[in-house]
């Protein structure tokens, strides 16, 4: 069984007061946690890595549920989205080995969440930043949640380690009005409206 040592969690909480425009009501609250775990595949080719994906899956538990915490509970999460970032060592196709276990995590402890979670994959050096793409949990056509927050690990991820990450949102973007299918109408039937 491949080592994904953990070497650091780091939780971000943004909590949104103001995009211009009036100030809303209820601040947007915007999350993300990062794990920073030694990549076993670093350094050479293998064939099969499939194999290996439920291997990160407590650790994506652990993760969701820390950073559920971290936003005041599950009540009122409705957006989420997943991110991994190989060090030069690695390759993309290792980071793609959060897909199944970081949209599982979130899908536990969230409960019904009809929606693909939206991804980002890439390779970079220590310090690179990334994108995590968020979307709606219940539909991927809501327009009010196509976002994504930006992050960085300073001393991460080394040429043999990965960044994987979770982000979680609660409301809309501030002053969102592009129109489309709104939350408050979403069907949550088939993952799109």
């Amino acid at each position: 069984m491949p080592d994904f040592t953990l070497r650091k969690i780091s939780t971000i909480v943004e909590e949104i007061m103001h995009e211009n425009g009036p100030v809303p009501p209820t601040p947007r609250l915007r999350g993300a946690i990062v794990a920073i775990v030694k990549n076993p595949f670093a350094g050479a080719y293998h064939e099969d890595l499939q194999v290996t994906m439920d291997d990160l899956k407590p650790l994506a538990l652990s993760m969701s549920e820390k950073l559920i915490a971290a936003l005041g509970g599950r009540e009122g999460i409705d957006g989420y989205g997943k991110a991994a970032l190989c060090g030069e060592a690695g390759e993309v196709e290792h980071a793609a080995l959060w897909h199944v276990a970081g949209g599982y995590g979130m899908r536990e402890y969230l409960g019904v969440a009809k929606a693909i979670v939206p991804s980002a994959m890439k390779v970079g050096g220590m310090g690179s930043r990334i994108d995590i793409p968020l979307g709606h949990i219940n539909a991927a056509y809501v327009r009010s949640h196509f976002d994504a927050m930006e992050i960085c690990a300073f001393d991460a991820p080394r040429a043999d380690e990965m960044l994987l990450a979770l982000a979680m949102a609660k409301g809309p973007r501030i002053h969102s009005r592009m129109g489309g299918l709104e939350a408050g109408d979403v069907e949550g039937v088939d993952g799109l409206r």
